[in-house]
């Protein structure tokens, strides 16, 4: 697979990994361990990793230890799983700065997206969390799949995607597809619909790459169904995390750039189609918004492991809810902000 990188090793490339970032010291190591595994695959191609915000280096910060390695070309991938604002705006706009600053050239590469490999990943993680109960039928179990949730429902449906995709290729008896924010329905509303359905057992997996404060939340409204359901198993499943299958994926990106087949599907994007209900959205300017918050860095005493959604900084006006603030002046406002199983039904929890 790493061949053609290998062979052009010479031609002085350098690969940039992208991440949100977090405020949760796990996270931000296991993104670093992610990198590590990448990197093992690469050698001797230097690779750097950078964030967006709450933690360090800053992608600007990456980009300046390839250059000091004296790199002429960088290939940047997402790490995301789909593409919504922080792939199709945040990210790119700061790399095209950075390019027109320095003159180096930055090939841009896709999200991680939905292929046989993320799915295989997917699919180990909630097998793990069955295992846990050998005597589990699954045409009798319900998989909640929670997404990361987007003002871009290009994103959010490609999470309703895996939901039928991990569903029917294991065997559930159903399937319900969450998110832990921005978009609806989250978390809790959603669970407490979900019990209606009658199901005794209910695996609830995060399909995220980390830990972090949304795993936090999804733990948190779980366990808060939970106890008011004792009848129910909640079965919570692990996220993805740098499992092997997700590794290869970031392979398989980098490959991509290299040999000229980096496209990505823009016929559902909210920013260049008339998508129903995001019609003040066409043709906005790729921006960001995260040079306000850049290397912003908040921890708390529970962030060594993975978060539960206990600590303060999970949904308290903290200085990360603060410099979020700045999102709405810069970003229309999500036509469903309102909706009764969004975000507002974390209003009054705060």
């Amino acid at each position: 697979m790493t061949s053609s990188l290998l062979s052009q090793s010479n031609s002085r490339i350098g690969v940039l990994i992208c991440g949100h970032g977090s405020r949760n010291r796990l996270a931000v190591q296991e993104f670093a361990n992610l990198a590590n595994s990448i990197q093992s695959k690469l050698a001797p191609i230097p690779i750097e990793y950078g964030y967006l915000e709450f933690a360090r280096p800053v992608l600007k910060e990456a980009l300046e230890r390839l250059r000091l390695k004296n790199v002429e070309r960088i290939i940047a991938i997402p790490a995301m799983l789909f593409a919504a604002g922080h792939a199709k705006n945040d990210i790119p706009a700061l790399l095209n700065a950075y390019s027109l600053e320095t003159g180096i050239r930055i090939d841009y590469g896709r999200e991680l997206g939905i292929n046989t490999l993320m799915i295989g990943a997917a699919g180990q993680r909630v097998q793990q969390a069955c295992e846990q109960y050998p005597d589990l039928s699954l045409s009798q179990t319900l998989l909640v799949v929670v997404g990361r949730g987007s003002s871009d429902p290009d994103a959010n449906s490609n999470v309703a995607k895996i939901t039928r995709m991990l569903v029917e290729g294991i065997g559930f008896g159903w399937g319900e597809t969450l998110y832990s924010g921005v978009t609806f329905p989250l978390v809790e509303p959603g669970l407490r619909h979900v019990v209606r359905l009658g199901f005794k057992k209910v695996i609830v997996f995060p399909y995220f790459l980390f830990s972090g404060v949304l795993v936090g939340r999804i733990r948190k409204y779980t366990n808060k169904v939970a106890n008011d359901f004792p009848e129910i198993d909640f079965i919570n499943a692990g996220y993805l995390n740098d499992h092997p299958l997700v590794v290869q994926t970031f392979i398989e990106r980098i490959e991509e750039v290299l040999i000229g087949n980096n496209s990505m599907n823009c016929s559902l994007c909210k920013y260049r189609s008339n998508l129903l209900g995001f019609e003040k959205e066409v043709g906005l300017p790729q921006t960001s918004h995260h040079h306000h918050v850049e290397g912003i860095s908040e921890t708390c005493d529970l962030c060594e492991k993975e978060c539960t959604g206990l600590c303060d900084l999970n949904e308290s006006k903290s200085q990360s809810s603060i410099v979020h603030e700045h999102e709405h002046e810069h970003h229309p406002q999500y036509p469903h902000s309102d909706h009764p199983l969004g975000p507002v039904t974390l209003r009054s929890q705060k």
